[in-house]
């Protein structure tokens, strides 16, 4: 009721409305409080009585406002037509609903302004959750890879390890030999990172060791060992002091490379993820991303003690090696 106190003041209300108001302030029990407020507005808006009464109209304003819109009329129709085409004949509903010449400039540079506004704070929030939607993708794979690992290491009680010489002395023997147990599947899209050439090939498959050893001597046989460990790089392992190359055993270290984003051909880093980050697995099942800066500081990933792409020199030499790498 109180707010309708002002409306009553000036006759802005509707007569019922007025009347429940004046029934309100005159009851002796309820309405003390109401006639207080009532008091206290109409003293606030007494100034206003003054500029209630209507003014009467100059002699002639009628006429000299028509007068004026008519002329302001015809100069506007002059200067279009010597400056504009001729626009074509609008309907009722493009009349009503199309905006002025200002406004429908004004609705543009708003438009405009918005989209910019949205490709600024979007597109930053877009890249980043592609980004961590490929990183959680690349953890992913390395962890099933892991716990095929550890199934396989569980079962021979070492990872898998190729020979220490021959066609198939690979890194990426890892791939054919888990294949080859059916711990993982050959073209299941576990070994590849998304966007990669391997991705987009379409074609990746794992072969397994028996179609491995049929391929030897063939054309097919580089193709396969170059692909067969997918984007990841596997450890080339070590040799001991008379050079012979050691089982990968599972000693579960925490620290200690067991797979990782495959180095490119210059040896020094992965190409798989555009911002440089790379995943990494270790022998104890656990997966890190690391920084560039942060992938050579203690021991070179992918190069032994001596700078070789070949098996370390001891067993605390980690040495992650392509597919086609040989320790």
């Amino acid at each position: 009721m109180r707010e309708d106190l002002v409306g009553h003041l000036l006759g802005a209300l509707e007569p019922s409305e007025s009347k429940a108001i004046e029934i309100a302030l005159a009851d002796p029990h309820s309405g003390s409080g109401l006639r207080n407020d009532f008091e206290r507005l109409r003293l606030a808006l007494k100034p206003l009585a003054g500029d209630r009464d209507v003014l009467p109209a100059p002699a002639g304003l009628a006429g000299r406002t028509m007068r004026f819109i008519v002329e302001q009329e015809a100069a506007a129709k002059a200067a279009a037509d010597r400056t504009l085409p001729m626009p074509r004949v609008l309907s009722a509903e493009d009349a009503a609903s199309r905006p002025s010449g200002s406004r429908a400039w004004i609705d543009r540079v708003i438009v405009a302004a918005t989209a910019l506004a949205a490709c600024v704070l979007v597109a930053p929030l877009l890249l980043d959750s592609i980004g961590q939607a490929r990183a959680r993708r690349a953890e992913r794979n390395l962890l099933k890879t892991s716990g095929a690992l550890q199934g396989y290491a569980d079962a021979h009680r070492v990872f898998p390890t190729p020979p220490g010489s021959g066609p198939l002395s690979r890194a990426g023997l890892y791939a054919p030999t888990l294949v080859s147990e059916q711990r993982l599947g050959a073209d299941d899209g576990t070994l590849i990172c998304p966007d990669t050439a391997l991705s987009k090939s379409g074609t990746f498959r794992v072969p397994t060791l028996e179609e491995l050893n049929a391929a030897v001597g063939k054309p097919q046989f580089e193709e396969m060992v170059r692909t067969m460990g997918g984007d990841f790089g596997y450890t080339l392992g070590h040799r001991d002091a008379s050079g012979t190359l050691q089982p990968n055993l599972d000693r579960r270290r925490a620290h200690h490379p067991l797979m990782a984003d495959a180095p490119n051909e210059g040896g020094e880093r992965s190409s798989n993820h555009p911002d440089g980050i790379h995943h990494v697995l270790y022998e104890d099942g656990h997966v890190k991303r690391v920084a560039p800066t942060d992938l050579h500081r203690d021991d070179h990933l992918f190069k032994n003690h001596d700078g070789n792409v070949a098996a370390g020199i001891d067993e605390e030499d980690a040495v992650i090696g392509d597919s086609e790498d040989q320790p």
